[in-house]
């Protein structure tokens, strides 16, 4: 069970701590919150970093092995496909034992296996490092987004969460930058080996910041409970819609970013890998979207927030398709900005929702999102493969529209239910 807001007092585990009052929460300016955020965001950079380490240096891992994209592709798909399928178990495990123990904890393993991956001798050892490093991986979104909504004060979820996302960005962006440029001189073992030590160092700074849970409360392990808490969320029609809608804007972006090196490296550009490397600074779009979701919702509602993220990814993706690279690269931006957004939307309109469990609620957005990922890096590498860029495009169109279409069926859903409740 979620963290209760009552006076009980709890001693399990390293997380436990006295409940106080809901009104004891952290706020912005408030005691500890910019140590949590700083936490948090350096939570979220250090998962991205590695968990897409390998994703700007594909061309690379394919020349050094000797394969083809879509099956470079798979130092990306399997770790997300990892995550995904590691992160409701990882989220139980978090009920039970803390959100921020089991954080620490799935860091340390995380950047341990990260230091080992540039040692790898062939693809399929790659491979399988780069899986475990998912699995552990798997503790940390779920947790975070659960340890917000403990801890922070409704108002300011939406903004502490954007934050959150808004470090994934940091660490997509600088892990891609950097291994960019030092592939170029080095290689792509010494590139991730670096990418590695970075993220010790995140992992460190993370539990010297992070505050101690205040309202946190140990939950059960039993199967059949976290089951029927399973079961509930998937039993409610807007979660479903949130899932699929974090996993089809994934889709997206996983596609577009496991090619785009492909692309960029082919003719009419032919950029060099440390160039390539610095076109993921366009990341830093997703920190601003990311961070400012919670206005955008202010102003526009849930619904029209993820209308004007859809179309703005859309748009994004038609314009990538010029020859020129300066129209390629305001593209990346504009389906930067419009997939950060939407995941910021989607991800903390689950944590509002869901009313208890929220550990298992967030678990299975962060399932779909990088089952997302993982189809889309595998789907975009062989759209890539057989029909070029125009293949990849379409793919993620297609995407984009299962979004709209999903997010229409929403607002109609909501129209039926206030009608019926005004009768």
């Amino acid at each position: 069970m979620p963290a209760a807001d009552t006076g009980a007092s709890t001693t399990v585990g390293a997380d436990a701590a006295t409940v106080p009052a809901a009104d004891s929460r952290m706020t912005p300016g408030g005691p500890g919150y910019r140590r949590m955020s700083l936490a948090l965001f350096l939570a979220g950079v250090a998962t991205f970093a590695l968990l897409y380490s390998t994703q700007a240096l594909l061309p690379l891992v394919s020349r050094d092995f000797e394969v083809s994209a879509s099956a470079a592709s798979w130092t990306v798909s399997g770790a997300t496909g990892a995550l995904a399928l590691f992160v409701l178990p990882m989220s139980a495990l978090s009920e039970r034992f803390g959100r921020r123990t089991l954080m620490t904890a799935s860091l340390a393993v995380a950047v341990s296996v990260g230091l080992l991956v540039p040692f790898a001798p062939s693809l399929g050892v790659l491979i399988a490092l780069r899986a475990v490093q998912g699995a552990a991986l798997a503790g940390l979104p779920a947790s975070a987004t659960a340890y917000l909504a403990e801890e922070v004060s409704p108002k300011a979820l939406i903004t502490a969460i954007g934050l959150f996302v808004a470090g994934n960005s940091v660490g997509g962006m600088s892990g891609r930058v950097i291994t960019g440029w030092v592939a170029q001189e080095w290689g792509w073992r010494v590139s991730v080996g670096t990418i590695g030590v970075i993220a010790v160092a995140c992992a460190v700074a993370f539990r010297l910041l992070l505050p101690a849970p205040k309202h946190f409360r140990p939950g059960s392990l039993r199967p059949r409970l976290l089951a029927r808490t399973v079961g509930d969320h998937l039993a409610d029609p807007l979660l479903r819609r949130l899932y699929a809608i974090g996993a089809l804007f994934m889709m997206v972006f996983g596609g577009v970013y496991t090619v785009i090196g492909y692309r960029l490296t082919e003719e009419p550009f032919g950029l060099p890998q440390g160039i390539i490397g610095s076109i993921f600074l366009v990341y830093l779009v997703g920190t601003v979207s990311a961070s400012t979701a919670g206005r955008l919702v202010g102003r526009l509602g849930r619904r029209g927030a993820l209308y004007l993220a859809a179309g703005t990814t859309t748009a994004g993706l038609l314009l990538s398709l010029a020859s020129a690279l300066p129209l390629v690269l305001l593209g990346l931006v504009l389906i930067t900005a419009g997939f950060f957004a939407g995941h910021a939307v989607a991800s903390s309109a689950v944590s509002h929702t869901a009313k208890r469990g929220r550990a298992q609620a967030s678990a299975l957005y962060q399932s779909a999102y990088y089952v997302g990922s993982s189809t889309g890096s595998t789907l975009g590498a062989v759209a890539f493969h057989s029909g070029g860029w125009a293949g990849t495009v379409g793919m993620g169109v297609l995407a984009v529209l299962g979004v709209v279409t999903i997010t229409l069926f929403g607002s109609r859903a909501a129209r039926v239910e206030r009608r019926l409740a005004t009768a």
